[in-house]
């Protein structure tokens, strides 16, 4: 074995974090074995454990520890309005702003054409079976949600996946609305300001 490879392989490692080029992923790999090695382990089990035990909810396809999430699960949501981002990130960003209390469908993903990435890869089929379920003890014609929030990033591919959902719902008799421009094109709602995100879901056309 090479003298420093297992030093080499967790600097590899943390490089795969975004964001994280080779002198930060060092950093972190010389500050965890030289000053906190028991942080070092504590990481390393937390990270074995979550990818043990976190799945994706069976309703909105968001990380939990359980089939059903606690805000689906949750009976005060608003089950006529269903909100949809882009990753569980957005999902928490819109949560802090406490002006939203529908539900949520995560895609996971974005559609993306350069990167390869359609409708199928961030599972939109779902999304629309979601949209179009019937309302528990409700008759077959009578869809669950009433209004869909795209809250999608405002970004190329954001712009994109919501035009795609829109499209796609048109004359379902389902309403169709998008986060108002408050949000600043090329932004991405986790690292947006919590009001600007509040006043976008407020002014949502």
């Amino acid at each position: 074995m090479a003298e420093n490879q297992s030093l080499d392989l967790l600097v590899q490692a943390l490089r795969r974090l975004p964001g994280v080029g080779v002198k930060s992923a060092q950093r972190m790999a010389f500050h965890l074995l030289q000053h906190d090695r028991p942080g070092a382990l504590q990481l390393a089990k937390a990270l074995q454990l979550a990818t043990e035990q976190v799945q994706h909810c069976v309703l909105c396809h968001t990380f939990t520890e359980h089939d059903i999430c606690t805000t689906c699960s949750d009976a005060r949501r608003d089950r006529s309005q269903l909100c949809v981002v882009e990753n569980p990130a957005d999902q928490a960003a819109m949560e802090r702003t406490g002006a939203y209390k529908g539900l949520y469908f995560v895609l996971m993903g974005k559609l993306s054409p350069l990167d390869d990435v359609g409708p199928h890869d961030i599972g939109l089929q779902k999304l629309f079976d979601r949209i179009r379920a019937p309302a528990q003890g409700a008759d077959d014609a009578v869809p669950e949600v009433k209004e869909v929030i795209l809250a999608t990033n405002f970004t190329a591919e954001g712009e994109t996946t919501a035009h795609v959902i829109a499209q796609a719902l048109k004359g379902s008799g389902v309403q169709v609305t998008r986060l108002a421009r408050g949000v600043p094109v090329g932004s991405e709602l986790e690292y947006v300001d919590l009001g600007t995100i509040a006043h976008a879901l407020v002014d949502r056309r």
